[in-house]
């Protein structure tokens, strides 16, 4: 690649993060399903036409920002409960350290899995459903819980996707001198849920 399209492709790309970082602030706002792509255009310093350049549509848009967050965070975990000796704390905090540097974004996120853009809800559903299929996966290979039904797994893994999703909820909104006691928190809630696991009897 010579300079002058390295240097293009570094333009493309600065121009694109500003079309993510304004619709973040904007939404941050009023909520995705409230901003034009006008706007979103404008808070980039680009025209409205030269959107299309980087996106297909808002619900492209959208598509990315979840791709970037929840999809980013689904494929790094698959790639931790491959590595030796992941316990539930480690998984937890490794969670946390994933979401620090992109609090924005998944504050955006957050808020936008209940907002009022149906295209973006799904797509966060179908992320989060994909995390609580994968950790069914790891949890039916549990001897302790061999006697469970796939349904008693899916409700207990969604039960642990979803104690993580509020810890996320209240880390990315706290003052720094409350995110260390959040992350524990959390990790002592996943820990409770998983102790409970191992004494309940489905069968019962």
């Amino acid at each position: 690649m010579n300079e002058q399209a390295a240097s293009r492709n570094e333009r493309k790309e600065r121009t694109r993060q500003a079309l993510v970082d304004g619709t973040l602030a904007l939404a941050a706002e009023r909520g995705f399903a409230a901003l034009s792509l006008r706007e979103i255009a404008r808070s980039a310093g680009i025209v409205p036409t030269a959107f299309y350049r980087h996106f297909a549509s808002l619900d492209d848009l959208g598509a990315t920002l979840v791709d970037e967050g929840v999809t980013a965070l689904r494929l790094a975990l698959r790639e931790v409960r491959r590595g030796p000796n992941t316990g539930v704390a480690a998984s937890v905090r490794f969670v946390f350290d994933q979401v620090d540097p992109k609090r924005d974004l998944f504050g955006f996120l957050i808020r936008e899995r209940h907002g009022g853009s149906a295209a973006l809800r799904s797509a966060i559903t179908i992320e989060l459903q994909l995390i609580v299929r994968e950790l069914v996966a790891d949890l039916s290979r549990v001897p302790a819980l061999d006697s469970w039904s796939p349904r008693d797994l899916e409700i207990a893994a969604d039960l642990i996707v979803g104690t993580v999703i509020n810890g996320i909820g209240g880390y990315i909104t706290a003052p720094a001198r409350d995110q260390k006691p959040i992350v524990e928190r959390t990790v002592h809630q996943v820990r409770l849920v998983a102790l409970g696991m191992g004494l309940w009897q489905p069968n019962r």
